[in-house]
């Protein structure tokens, strides 16, 4: 089982932009998939975006422009670029991997948008 760790949250006034962090520090074997996720109303948590093990990214719409996912080389790191925040934007945001059938989840990493 990976050790999976979120970090990079923080506060940021509306408009201002961070870059959150996943990273499985734990296993050489690299990830199926790695996504990162947040609470939504109505839902436990819902996808922002997840990028595989091809390269291939996929996001949910409403988090296309503003949030963009990218994965550090070949390395079991993966980033989402938040911008353009929004209040509305506060949540614990969480990272999910994939790798070989198994899920696992990362602790939260807390972000807040106010001025």
């Amino acid at each position: 089982q990976g050790l999976l760790v979120g970090s990079g949250g923080g506060l940021v006034q509306p408009g201002g932009s961070l870059r959150l962090l996943c990273a499985d520090s734990s296993s050489i074997v690299s990830f199926d998939a790695l996504g990162w996720y947040r609470p939504a109303p109505g839902k436990q948590r819902e996808l922002i975006a997840v990028v595989q093990s091809d390269g291939n990214t996929v996001y949910t719409d409403s988090f296309k422009g503003r949030f963009t996912i990218s994965r550090e080389g070949a390395k079991n790191m993966v980033h989402l670029q938040m911008n353009l925040l929004k209040p509305e934007d506060t949540a614990v945001y969480y990272c999910k991997l994939w790798r070989r059938g198994s899920e696992y989840w990362g602790q939260g990493t807390q972000v807040t948008v106010s001025s």
